[in-house]
């Protein structure tokens, strides 16, 4: 006979409401370990979404990401000239925001050249875009379906593709257009400003540039050389994609992740103190019944396995409750949730051996229980 079994079957509506209770802690502290995750994820998506070697940016700042960057279109030509470079493209970042099926979506424009580095690398509905003008492949997460129309600027875009996971660091939806398109989003101007500007005397248009030259290099090509060469222009600058990851998580990232890193160790923290609490409540309220189990001779082995395996029945119980609970609410999170099995087992783990300390503390309190503690009233 299985003493901790039986004894949970004694009490099973407390026992089932208490593992719920854990089951909802461990479904924050997984949430925010997701939160964490999906941080990190979101900040290197739009880096790695090109999947190139080199980004060329502005001389003294640190890439589109960290900072302002803006450089003449034609430097893709120049770049692409180098030796060693076997694709160059030009690309613009911007954040607009506009309205949709009576909901304002805040959107990441990304521009760039058909048919060179910079556009989604995989479709996951509908098709890549066709023509020059006037069509937008969009992330899921911004609402839109393929067929759709939404007015950015001056003109309507037609969505024609879905792509997954495309975020910038802020977590705002990521939207594909040609650069021709995006730099007219970029420069235009309101019919009013532009008559202020006309009367003025000033140029009614403002200046096109482009934020980065994105390039993939030949196989078995000096990527460092080709930095090193990039940088002695004195107008430009050049990073590899190693650089531009670490600057984005050291730079622009880094308060939030390390906030959010903070909140989860105190989360673990109590978690671990309630655990224990739990834990330790439970066997001091059977010390009567352990009491009882000396009386008649039962072995030490026998109390210590009763409260070991209740303190693992309950940790499990409630980890595998807030497993489940947030792998069914993580997609309805305004940011991206990402747990990986790594996580959830890390997290098992880390159950198993507070359970294991918590119920340590019980064996030494039942251990000193004088067996005539039963025949008291």
């Amino acid at each position: 006979m299985n003493l901790a079994l039986k004894d949970i079957r004694h009490g099973l509506f407390r026992f089932i409401l208490t593992c719920f209770g854990l089951g909802l802690l461990m479904t924050v502290v997984l949430a925010m370990i997701g939160i964490y995750n999906g941080l990190v994820s979101d900040a290197l998506a739009v880096v790695k979404a090109p999947a190139v070697d080199m980004w060329v940016v502005e001389s003294g700042t640190q890439g589109p990401f960290a900072e302002a960057s803006s450089i003449p279109a034609d430097t893709r030509d120049a770049v692409a000239r180098m030796p060693g470079v076997a694709e160059a493209g030009a690309i613009n970042y911007q954040t607009v925001e506009a309205t949709h099926g009576g909901k304002t979506l805040r959107l990441y424009v990304i521009g760039y050249e058909t048919g060179r580095p910079g556009g989604p690398l995989r479709i996951a509905e509908g098709r890549a875009i066709g023509t020059s003008h006037f069509e937008l492949v969009a992330d899921r997460k911004t609402g839109l379906t393929p067929g759709d129309t939404i007015r950015l600027g001056r003109n309507r875009f037609t969505v024609v593709g879905l792509v997954e996971g495309a975020m910038n660091s802020g977590g705002d939806p990521a939207v594909f257009m040609t650069l021709s398109d995006a730099m007219g989003l970029q420069t235009e101007l309101s019919p009013a400003d532009q008559r202020v500007q006309a009367a003025r005397g000033a140029n009614p248009v403002k200046s096109a540039s482009v934020a980065a030259i994105i390039v993939r290099v030949k196989p078995g090509a000096d990527v460092d050389l080709l930095t090193a060469t990039l940088r002695q222009w004195k107008h430009l600058s050049a990073l590899t994609q190693a650089d531009q990851e670490t600057i984005l998580l050291a730079s622009v990232v880094d308060k939030a992740r390390r906030q959010i890193g903070l909140f989860l160790g105190i989360l673990l923290s109590v978690s671990a103190v309630v655990i224990a609490l739990i834990i330790y409540t439970m066997t001091m309220e059977k010390l009567k019944q352990i009491a009882t189990l000396k009386l008649i001779g039962a072995p030490d082995r026998t109390i210590i396995g009763l409260i070991v395996q209740q303190a693992l029945l309950l940790g499990m119980s409630g980890w595998g409750i807030g497993l489940a609970l947030i792998l069914l609410v993580k997609d309805n999170f305004p940011r991206r949730v990402v747990l990986e099995p790594f996580n959830a087992m890390v997290l098992a783990g880390i159950i198993v051996v507070v359970c294991l300390a918590a119920s340590a503390l019980g064996v030494r309190a039942a251990m000193k229980v004088d067996p005539a503690t039963a025949l008291g009233s």
